[in-house]
């Protein structure tokens, strides 16, 4: 991996020198736009409006608008604000784990101490693990201020950027105001549901099905053309059972619904293994 930015935490009067790096990644098969009648590839070009002409991306400064007049910003006034020299990741107070609304999760990263910053970084670590709290940080990063939260994931810090107030929706509806009237019967029946799917996280079992049916698509095409069968490649289409229609008797498909779990974890111990899929080639 190679690391994005460089700083260092600031918790007390204890620094701990950092190195920061994306800890996710797509794995989605990467597609481009063509031409459907010749294959042409299709570009996107930086046209002025005023002059017509495309420009390079180094002669593109943004801009402001209110309405009535803008405000060119050149990379230099984004260089000069003080908060972009800003290299410190600021501890600014330590919160129990579960006060933080996972809605409010952005993005991730690794933290890297540098050498002669372990010991204060290890300490920092032990010191989440053993309080079960989390660190609430401010920092700066790619023209913006960030607000995020500082925790243990295995023996790595990581470092999750937040959301701010202004920038988590309310879920204002209207119809989550009206009384509904849930029968006992009912929610014990609910609760066999979620019994019968209870089971201890483990991300490794599931997996992207759309993205490994993809990947199949374009291996296929790329040995076969375009005169694939996909129905011999990914098999018949399921028929519409009509599952998802209007439920009116709610009773009998909550019924119906612990029936299939169960009928399914039959089925499931009974099946073979399924090999493995070959990939798709990286150039596709």
């Amino acid at each position: 991996m190679r690391s994005i930015w460089k700083g260092a935490i600031s918790f007390g009067l204890v620094n701990v020198p950092v190195k920061v790096y994306s800890a996710t990644e797509s794995h989605d098969v990467a597609l481009h736009q063509v031409h459907n009648k010749d294959g042409g590839r299709i570009r996107y070009q930086r046209k002025c409006e005023i002059c017509g002409k495309v420009v390079a991306y180094e002669d593109i400064d943004k801009a402001y608008d209110d309405g009535e007049r803008t405000v060119v910003l050149t990379d230099e006034d984004f260089k000069s604000l003080p908060a972009e020299f800003n290299r410190e990741i600021e501890v600014l107070e330590f919160v129990p784990d579960d006060q933080i609304d996972p809605i409010r999760f952005d993005r991730s990263y690794y933290l890297e101490p540098e050498a002669k910053a372990l010991k204060p970084y290890t300490l920092l670590r032990r010191a989440l693990e053993d309080s079960d709290r989390t660190a609430i940080v401010r920092f700066a990063l790619r023209q913006k201020t960030r607000l995020a939260a500082l925790r243990v994931r295995d023996n790595v810090l990581i470092l999750q950027t937040m959301l701010w107030d202004d920038e988590v929706r309310a879920a204002d509806f209207d119809i989550l105001g009206e009384t509904v009237r849930i029968s006992a019967k009912e929610r014990d029946m609910a609760a066999q549901l979620v019994d019968s799917l209870a089971a201890d996280f483990d991300s490794s079992a599931f997996t992207d099905d759309y993205q490994e049916q993809l990947r199949t698509l374009v291996e296929a095409k790329l040995e076969q053309g375009d005169s694939i069968d996909t129905d011999a490649t990914f098999g018949e289409k399921p028929e519409d059972d009509g599952e998802d229609a209007e439920v009116v008797d709610l009773m009998e498909a909550l019924r119906r619904s612990v029936d299939r779990k169960k009928n399914a974890a039959k089925t499931a111990k009974k099946a073979p293994a399924k090999p493995a899929k070959k990939a798709a080639r990286k150039e596709a």
